[in-house]
C-alpha cells in the first residue's frame, strides 16, 4: 500500500505524520525548537533548526510505523506563513529568518503602499494591503537596514519552501503560501510583475509558483539518505499552514468556515471566486484547491495570549501548577459567568492584524473591580481571544459570504469549555472532526492527490474526513456576549493613542 508524509514546519516545532491511502494516520512525531526575540516585536528563527526537526520527525515516524522507504510515494509540505529565509548564491542562509509575527517592518509597509500608488491600488495589484507580517516588507527591511546582507541576497524563500530546497535542490513555492508574500497577483495566481517593478526588486529573487497538489520534484540522493527515504519519493507543492489546516478540516467547498486557535487565531472561509474586503481587514489568498480562493482573518496572539497568561502569570501560584496548569485555570474560569462580570481582555500582546492592522496595538484588561477573581481574569482572556475571532466573522458575514458550518480546530477545539464559548460568542453551532491533525494532515492528503491516489482534493477530503460532534450555542450566553461584544469592539479605538505611546516606551 502507498503511504504519504505530511510535514508542518510550525513556529514552535515541526510535526510529521504518515498516512496510508485511506487517510488513516499510521504514525506521527514532533520536534521543537526555539524562537529568538532580540527586541520587543522582533521574532526570528534559525532555518537549520527546521531541517534538523524535519529529519528527526521523518525518521521517527518511519521507525515507529515499520514502513519501508519505498512505500512512501510522496511528501506534502506545510509551514508557518510569511517568513523570510534569505539565501546567498551558494544557498547559505544570510541571517536568521524573520517570522510571520515579526513587527519590525511598519516603515517598509508604508514604503510599499506609497510605491504602489496608495492602499486601494495595492489591493488591486495583490488583493491585500501591506502588513508587517508579510514577506515583501521583510525584503525591503533587509535592503533598508542590512545592506551588506541585501547585496548578498540571491533568493528569498518561505519556511516550508526552504525545506523543499533541501529536499529537491530547487526553488519552488505554491499559490496558497505565495499569496502571503504580498508579491503574488492573487487573482491570476502568478507573481505581480508591476509591483516588483515599482519596488525595484528582481523577480529572480523569488521561486517559481505551482498549484498545491503539483509535483515539484523528487528527493535528491543527499535528502533521501538524510530522511531514510528513496529518490523516487515525490514532493508536492503543499500549502501554507492556514490553507493546509483548512484542507485537513475539509474546508474545500462553499459555505464551510474553519476557526483555529493555535499560537495565532484564524478564521478561514472557502470562496469559489476572489472576493475582497475593500478596507483590507481580511486577507484574500489563493486556496490549496485548484481554481479556488479563501478569505482569512488572523489574530496574532490568540492561543499565545492564553499561554502568556497561564505560563508567565499563573503558573506557580497556589492551586495552579504542574502538568494540569491549563486544566486548573480552565476550571476556575468555568466557575465564572459568561462575560466575566463585565471584565474584558484585549489580546493584542504583539500587535494585531485583523481587523486593526496595527503593530503597535497592545493588550489590556478593562473593567477590573474588587469582585473579580483569578478565574474571572482567565475567563476574560479566553473570551477576549474569541471576541477577536468574532471580529473576523463579522466582516465575513457582512460581505455576504455564506457560512453554513463552522469547524473548530487547534487547541481551542480540544477544550469542551472553549468549544462552547466559541459557539456562544459566534452564535453558531461548532463542529469538530473525528481526527483533527491540522496542517500536516492536509498536506499529506495533497501528497496523495499529487501521486494520483485521488482525483482531486475535494474527493480526498470526502473519503477521509468525518464529523465527530457538534456543540450548539446556549441562548443565555449568546445574549450575554452580544451585549458585551460592541463594548469590546469600541475599546481599541478608545485606547489606540495610548497604545501607540506605550509601545514607543517599551524596550
Amino acid at each position: 500500500m502507498s503511504h504519504y508524509l505530511g510535514i508542518d514546519v510550525g513556529t514552535s516545532g515541526t510535526k510529521t505524520l504518515l498516512i496510508d491511502e485511506s487517510g488513516t494516520v499510521i504514525a506521527e512525531a514532533d520536534a521543537t525548537y526555539p524562537m529568538e526575540q532580540p527586541k520587543p516585536g522582533w521574532t526570528q528563527q534559525n532555518p537549520e533548526d527546521w531541517w534538523k526537526a524535519t529529519v528527526k520527525t521523518v525518521r521517527a515516524v518511519m521507525r515507529s510505523s515499520g514502513c519501508k522507504p519505498d512505500d512512501v510515494k510522496a511528501i506534502g509540505l506545510s509551514g508557518q506563513m510569511h517568513g523570510s529565509v534569505f539565501l546567498d548564491r551558494d544557498d547559505n542562509v544570510i541571517r536568521p529568518a524573520l517570522l510571520w509575527n515579526d513587527q519590525r517592518t511598519a516603515a517598509e509597509c508604508d514604503e510599499i503602499t506609497s510605491a504602489a500608488g496608495g492602499r486601494k491600488r495595492l489591493i488591486k495589484l495583490v488583493a491585500n494591503p501591506a502588513l508587517t507580517g508579510f514577506q515583501a516588507p521583510k525584503v525591503l527591511w533587509l535592503r533598508n537596514n542590512e545592506k551588506r546582507h541585501f547585496d548578498a541576497l540571491a533568493k528569498v524563500l518561505l519556511p516550508k519552501d526552504d525545506i523543499r530546497r533541501r529536499m529537491i535542490g530547487d526553488y519552488v513555492t505554491e499559490v496558497s503560501d505565495a499569496s502571503g508574500t504580498l508579491f503574488l497577483d492573487v487573482v491570476h495566481r502568478k507573481w505581480s510583475a508591476p509591483l516588483l517593478s515599482k519596488l525595484g526588486l528582481d523577480a529572480d529573487l523569488l521561486p517559481r509558483v505551482v498549484e498545491s497538489h503539483e509535483v515539484t520534484g523528487t528527493l535528491t540522493k543527499a535528502a533521501a539518505k538524510a530522511l531514510g527515504l528513496t529518490t523516487a519519493c515525490k514532493v508536492v507543492g503543499g500549502a501554507g499552514d492556514c490553507a493546509a489546516g483548512a484542507v485537513g478540516n475539509g474546508v474545500v467547498k462553499k459555505g464551510v468556515l474553519s476557526t483555529s486557535i493555535g499560537t495565532s487565531g484564524v478564521m478561514f472561509v472557502h470562496s469559489d471566486q476572489p472576493q475582497y474586503d475593500a478596507a483590507g481587514r481580511l486577507h484574500t489568498f489563493c486556496h490549496a484547491v485548484d481554481g479556488a480562493w479563501h478569505m482569512m482573518g488572523v489574530n496574532l496572539t490568540s492561543g499565545g495570549s492564553l499561554q502568556w497568561w497561564v505560563e508567565s502569570v499563573l503558573q506557580g501560584l497556589a492551586g495552579i501548577g504542574g502538568k494540569d496548569v491549563y486544566q486548573a485555570a480552565t476550571a476556575e474560569a468555568q466557575a465564572c459567568p459568561a462575560g466575566s462580570n463585565g471584565l474584558l481582555f484585549l489580546p493584542y500582546l504583539n500587535g494585531e492584524r485583523t481587523p486593526h492592522a496595527d503593530p503597535h496595538a497592545r493588550g489590556a484588561f478593562v473593567g477590573l473591580n474588587l469582585t473579580h477573581t483569578r478565574g474571572s481574569m482567565t475567563r476574560s482572556v479566553m473570551e477576549g481571544i474569541t471576541f477577536a475571532l468574532r471580529d473576523s466573522l463579522e466582516i465575513i458575514t457582512a460581505l455576504d459570504v455564506p457560512v453554513r458550518e463552522i469547524r473548530a480546530s487547534g487547541g481551542g477545539s480540544k477544550n469542551p469549555f472553549w468549544r462552547q464559548m466559541q459557539a456562544d460568542v459566534f452564535g453558531k453551532k461548532i463542529t469538530t472532526l473525528k481526527v483533527e491533525q491540522g496542517p500536516a494532515y492536509g498536506v499529506a492528503l495533497l501528497a496523495a492527490v499529487g501521486d494520483g491516489a485521488y482525483k482531486n482534493i475535494q474527493s480526498a477530503c470526502k473519503a477521509t474526513i468525518e464529523i465527530a460532534e457538534q456543540t450548539p450555542a446556549d441562548r443565555k450566553s449568546v445574549k450575554a456576549y452580544n451585549d458585551l461584544f460592541p463594548v469590546y469592539r469600541k475599546l481599541y479605538n478608545d485606547l489606540k493613542d495610548s497604545m501607540q505611546t506605550l509601545a514607543g516606551l517599551q524596550q
